[in-house]
């Protein structure tokens, strides 16, 4: 997956809005639904890496299955796994796992904000 498709797959979630809050890291993309974050990464970094949250149970799962998941770089360990996208992992993984964390953060939203991206 190149940085633009992984852009681009962060775009694509109803109400995803891509940002750069960090000043010290003006390169950090920080993408976004209703305020609430679902992906984070350096779309110029070499290898390309996203964090992205994800059930804790599940988490642990695929950090055992793919040696390119592991826990949230300066994240919460027990809710963000950051993965490499080095090649090793199918892109419809990816997708998924985007997709997964964009639903928690959704999930988590009021009602109303809910409602409002349906």
């Amino acid at each position: 997956m190149t940085p633009d498709e992984l852009r681009a797959a962060c775009l694509a979630r109803r109400g995803a809005r891509e940002e750069f809050p960090f000043p010290r890291y003006p390169e950090r993309s920080v993408f976004k639904v209703a305020g609430k974050v679902f992906a984070i990464s350096s779309l110029r970094q070499e290898p390309l890496r996203v964090s992205l949250k994800c059930d804790p149970e599940l988490a642990e799962q695929l950090r055992a299955a793919y040696p390119a998941i592991e826990p949230g770089y300066r994240l919460n360990k027990r809710h963000w796994n950051t993965v490499l996208l080095d090649g090793s992992l199918p892109d419809e993984l990816v997708r998924d796992l985007i997709e997964d964390s964009y639903d928690l953060i959704v999930a988590a939203l009021p009602r109303a904000q809910r409602a409002a991206l349906d």
